[in-house]
C-alpha cells in the first residue's frame, strides 16, 4: 500500500523587517513520503521568507511539472513568484524566467554542486532569478523539531534569522543573490 502524505499544522508569527512584511497565519503543509526532513524543512522556510498574499504550495505538490513547490498569484489568480526547492535543472528555471517576473530558488543542501551544473548552460534572465541560501543549522535544527502541529516565529533583520519552534530557539543566515554573477 502507498504511503500518504503527513500534514502538519503550522502557526506562523512572521516579522521580517529587510523586506517589511509581519503577519500572523496559520497553514497546513502536506510532506510527501520521499521528502526528507531538509527539504521539506526548507519548503517551509521558504513559505515564511516569502510570504506574501496570495501564497501557497502548489496544488500538485513538490512533484508538480508544471508548477514551482510555492507560487503566489495575483487578486486574478495570475502567477507573480515562482520559488522553487532544492536543486531545479536549468530548462526548468529558463521556463520560469520565461513565465513569472519574480523566480526564487532555495537550495536544500550545499549550493555549490548546484551552480556548478548551470555554469555553462543558457538561462534566461539568470541575473534575476535569486539564489536564496539559508544556514545549515538553522535547516537542521528545524528539521530535527518537525511535528504535526508547531507553532513557529520568524524573525529576520540584516540577513539573519532568529526562529523559535515549538519554544525551542534557532538562528541563522540567510543570503540573497542573483543565481549567476552579473
Amino acid at each position: 500500500m502507498a504511503q500518504t502524505s503527513t500534514v502538519h499544522s503550522i502557526e506562523l508569527e512572521l516579522a521580517d523587517v529587510d523586506r517589511g512584511a509581519y503577519a500572523t497565519v496559520a497553514f497546513k503543509a502536506a510532506r510527501h513520503p520521499s521528502e526528507t526532513a531538509d527539504f521539506f524543512a526548507t519548503r517551509l522556510l521558504a513559505f515564511a521568507l516569502e510570504y506574501a498574499e496570495g501564497i501557497a504550495f502548489s496544488k500538485g505538490g513538490i512533484s508538480d511539472l508544471d508548477e514551482p513547490a510555492i507560487v503566489v498569484r495575483d487578486l486574478t489568480g495570475a502567477l507573480t513568484a515562482w520559488i522553487e526547492i532544492g536543486t531545479p535543472d536549468a530548462n526548468r528555471l529558463h521556463k520560469a524566467a520565461k513565465a513569472v517576473r519574480r523566480v526564487a530558488v532555495y537550495p536544500h543542501k550545499d549550493p555549490g554542486p548546484f551552480l556548478a551544473s548551470l555554469a555553462d548552460v543558457r538561462i534566461h534572465r539568470a541575473d534575476e532569478i535569486e539564489l536564496v541560501t539559508i544556514d545549515r543549522p538553522l535547516v537542521e535544527g528545524l528539521a530535527a523539531r518537525l511535528d504535526r502541529r508547531m507553532s513557529v516565529t520568524l524573525s529576520v533583520t540584516e540577513g539573519q534569522a532568529y526562529l523559535t519552534v515549538n519554544g525551542a530557539h534557532l538562528e541563522g543566515a540567510v543570503t540573497r543573490r542573483p543565481l549567476v554573477a552579473l
